[in-house]
């Protein structure tokens, strides 16, 4: 009889344990943007897709370092349900920089602009580029990375989601400055 009520108990702390990690998930603000063709791109019509967003800039000297090893990355979960963005931060009068940025650093990761440094406040990341966050396909934010992403924090947390997140959630805030 004990050993039922244990074997209960820890079925139940099983099948609890996705949801204790989404709640206190907090939704991810939405984003409005341009890409590089000009055309206009919200962030919630990813919904459905896991999504890595990487906020940057051409005069960040770590995102130099950062986004080579994020479309590395991005490679590695092609056809799977994983979307990277690299969102610069750039001001309007660098736009123009950022597409030459991106193609002599051999960059291949979708780009938008057209968003200031207070977006990072509302994602959670303080106000120092690069910061990234990986968004569950429901749009919650399962990680904040303030300063630059390693490859480990990103793979962790990709894998968790697409293996069904299994066992305890990785930890949500990490700073990397």
């Amino acid at each position: 009889m004990k050993k039922t009520i244990i074997s209960l108990l820890l079925l139940g702390f099983t099948l609890l344990a996705p949801l204790r990690s989404t709640a206190a998930a907090k939704t991810a603000p939405n984003l409005d943007a341009k890409d590089l063709a000009g055309q206009k791109q919200k962030l919630s019509a990813l919904r459905g897709q896991i999504v890595v967003l990487s906020f940057w800039a051409t005069w960040c000297a770590p995102c130099r370092e950062e986004l080579p090893r994020l479309s590395h990355l991005s490679e590695s979960y092609a056809g799977k349900n994983v979307r990277f963005i690299a969102v610069s931060v750039d001001e309007p009068k660098d736009y123009k920089k950022i597409e030459p940025f991106l193609k002599t650093r051999e960059i291949h990761l979708d780009a938008w602009f057209g968003v200031d440094v207070d977006i990072l406040g509302k994602f959670g990341l303080g106000e120092i580029v690069p910061g990234t966050v990986i968004l569950d396909p429901e749009g919650n934010i399962i990680v904040r990375i303030m300063g630059e992403a390693k490859d480990a924090d990103v793979q962790t947390r990709l894998d968790w989601l697409l293996n069904g997140r299994p066992g305890v959630a990785p930890e949500e805030k990490l700073k990397r400055y």
